[in-house]
């Protein structure tokens, strides 16, 4: 990531925090203690940050500046609230289409779907408040600008979002290599939130059991699994294509 990307020093990342910039993490020296740390954890608490505690090693990998143990890892996107774009969606009469990232951790993963994203119309990409990739200029570029136009919910749990979506009608469909289900077998014609898991361990348990329907895409090689942003456009434009039948029968 660039300098740009990041914010130093404990009164600077306060005041940022207090100034309501987007900001996806905060790394903080294992040991940090002084008069203004407990002002600033009680900050990341108020404002839903993720602050992570980690060796002074990898603070001084990331600037050799005087951070005084605090980094703040600064958004490139403003987030939006699930709890109103779903509403909001269904008032402009639109038929949600929704990706729901579950601990998605490469940058080039997550542009590569959110490029796909874009073109295919969906309405916005879910990603949980920790374990998950930053929305940083890496994030943007490597989407090629989508992340300019395609709104991005940080919400706090997966498994919460993801019920919430249920309760507000949406079918939540699980893309995983364990399924029997073959994923042109599923209905995507109605509102569908696409579940995808993280790069090495999938969705998680908790994610899972919010599912509706569990699918997987047929594998004919030695190789078990497609990459994940490969594996979302196949399934992304599945729901394109359904929908497009759909609009040509009511025709």
């Amino acid at each position: 990531m660039e300098a740009s990307d990041y914010i130093f020093g404990i009164r600077p990342v306060i005041e940022a925090i207090e100034a309501g910039k987007e900001i996806d993490k905060i790394f903080v020296k294992k040991d940090l203690s002084g008069e203004l740390a407990p002002e600033l954890f009680r900050l990341c608490r108020e404002h839903h940050i993720f602050a992570q505690r980690v060796p002074l090693e990898r603070l001084n990998r990331i600037t050799r500046k005087n951070h005084q143990g605090v980094i703040a890892m600064m958004s490139a996107v403003t987030y939006a609230r699930l709890d109103y774009l779903v509403p909001q969606l269904y008032e402009e009469g639109r038929l949600p289409f929704i990706i729901v990232l579950d601990g998605i951790t490469d940058v080039r993963n997550f542009g590569a779907i959110a490029r796909t994203a874009e073109c295919c119309g969906a309405d916005a990409i879910v990603i949980p408040e920790r374990g998950s990739v930053g929305v940083g200029g890496d994030a943007v570029k490597t989407s090629a600008g989508a992340l300019n136009y395609l709104p991005v919910c940080k919400e706090k749990k997966i498994s919460s979002a993801l019920r919430f979506l249920r309760d507000n009608g949406f079918t939540c469909v699980a893309v995983s290599e364990k399924a029997d289900v073959n994923y042109t077998k599923a209905d995507f014609t109605g509102p569908v939130a696409l579940v995808m898991g993280a790069e090495d361990v999938g969705i998680s348990p908790e994610a899972m059991r919010q599912c509706d329907v569990r699918v997987s895409i047929p594998m004919f090689g030695r190789i078990s699994s497609l990459n994940v942003s490969v594996a979302a456009g196949v399934l992304m434009y599945e729901v394109v294509r359904q929908r497009l039948l759909s609009d040509m029968e009511v025709i």
